[in-house]
């Protein structure tokens, strides 16, 4: 079946950002050049579920190239780029995804990509392989294996394993050292600063910002919110983490004191309705929420429908829903990531080395998975120390090694 996408005519657009965002990626660059020769997927049936947008294209295009059959699709109906879709189309890939599908478009397009019969699963946020663990079991026999892109995806395919109920192993990419270290520090900390203050283009210094969930992906957001003068507060659940944003210099308390002093929220968990109509009923008016966790579940978005008296769009991508006691409550994006849904997402630059991460072990799940076993496993320490090794080398930097003397002493016990 040819692409369904939303109007090939958007292809040039979309080819523009992919050329941008190929200048601005050297690994994959030198990825490209390695694969093009090695063609380490040829004959491979590859499916990619990754917000569909520049990055996302060129890490598809460079399995093409290495060979591979690729189907695309999205994983978030309002992050992907429809003139993206529409470059890759043209490029002869097969393409299933459109911006701001229906609940049913979306899984549509997910079973489209599919219909390809992956043997290798390139998923983020874990809706690929749950389609395959329960509607389309018939298809579980042709994958050998996957890797997952984010926190939420890990978590559910973690889930799965200790049920037994994975049927094939998935590289856990998340948990790489290059991946959550830049990616969800670096990569979030900018992204979602970038959709916000487009969105609403409002100052942040001098507000109180909340951020709920203090990960990687919340100290990154954190660090740039203290970085542009606000008050950050941050709200966790685990003791650990929260001690640590202590003496990062940041304010801990619980979500029901924050909600009543904070100005902006922000929600990084991976959890369920962590904002809800209890921390509604105190915010401020004018209090703006936005999630840049995977799912839409974070900020209770039912809760808010239900509380408002009147709803109104107060300017691209915000949504103010007035209480009955006549405060507004803003959200963005539909309480979708806001990074995305709101924004380009992550800088070429970082996701250069997430997707360096992805191609690779693709190849490593391709070349192993018949001794993996039905498990999720950590991305091999070699190819968390290559990419991290190649992009020193795109920055023209070299680091010292270790004397055959000095491996020889800590490896010594006396």
């Amino acid at each position: 079946m040819g692409s369904v996408i939303r109007d090939i005519s958007l292809a040039k657009s979309g080819r523009q950002k992919i050329n941008w965002v190929r200048k601005n990626m050297p690994l994959l660059r030198s990825l490209e050049e390695e694969f093009a020769k090695t063609k380490p997927f040829d004959g491979i049936r590859i499916t990619v579920s990754v917000h569909l947008e520049a990055k996302t294209a060129y890490l598809a295009k460079l399995f093409a190239i290495g060979g591979g059959q690729v189907s695309v699709t999205g994983s978030n109906p309002l992050s992907t780029q429809d003139d993206v879709a529409a470059a890759l189309a043209e490029d002869g890939l097969n393409v299933y995804a459109w911006y701001n599908a229906t609940e049913k478009e979306y899984k549509e397009h997910l079973n489209l990509a599919l219909d390809g019969r992956p043997n290798i699963v390139i998923d983020d946020g874990g809706d690929l392989v749950h389609l395959l663990h329960t509607e389309r079991t018939e298809l579980l026999s042709d994958v050998m294996g996957g890797c997952e892109e984010t926190t939420t995806g890990v978590i559910r395919l973690k889930a799965m394993e200790k049920e037994g109920a994975l049927k094939f192993p998935m590289v856990a990419v998340n948990n790489a050292y290059c991946k959550y270290l830049f990616d969800n520090r670096y990569g979030t900390g900018q992204s979602v600063w970038d959709g916000i203050n487009r969105t609403t283009n409002l100052i942040v210094a001098g507000k109180n910002v909340v951020v709920v969930g203090y990960g990687w992906c919340g100290k990154g957001i954190a660090m740039r919110a203290k970085g542009l003068g606000a008050s950050v507060i941050v709200c966790e659940v685990d003791p650990i983490k929260a001690a640590e944003a202590v003496m990062d210099g940041y304010k801990v308390m619980p979500m029901m004191e924050a909600a009543k002093i904070g100005d902006l929220f922000i929600t990084a968990t991976g959890c369920s309705r962590v904002i809800h109509r209890e921390h509604f009923k105190v915010m401020k008016d004018g209090a703006i929420l936005c999630n840049a966790g995977h799912f839409d579940v974070e900020v209770s978005v039912k809760d808010l429908e239900e509380m408002a008296v009147r709803k109104e769009e107060q300017r691209k991508n915000i949504m103010g829903y007035m209480m009955e006691d006549g405060r507004w409550i803003n959200l963005l994006a539909e309480g979708r990531l806001v990074n995305l849904a709101a924004g380009d997402g992550h800088p070429a630059e970082i996701m250069d080395m997430s997707f360096a991460l992805q191609a690779l072990s693709a190849k490593y799940v391709l070349e192993n998975h018949s001794r993996l076993g039905k498990k999720v496993i950590d991305v091999p320490e070699e190819i968390d120390r290559r990419v991290a090794l190649m992009k020193l080398e795109s920055w023209g930097i070299t680091i010292d090694e270790l004397t055959e003397e000095q491996k020889k002493y800590l490896d010594s016990w006396c």
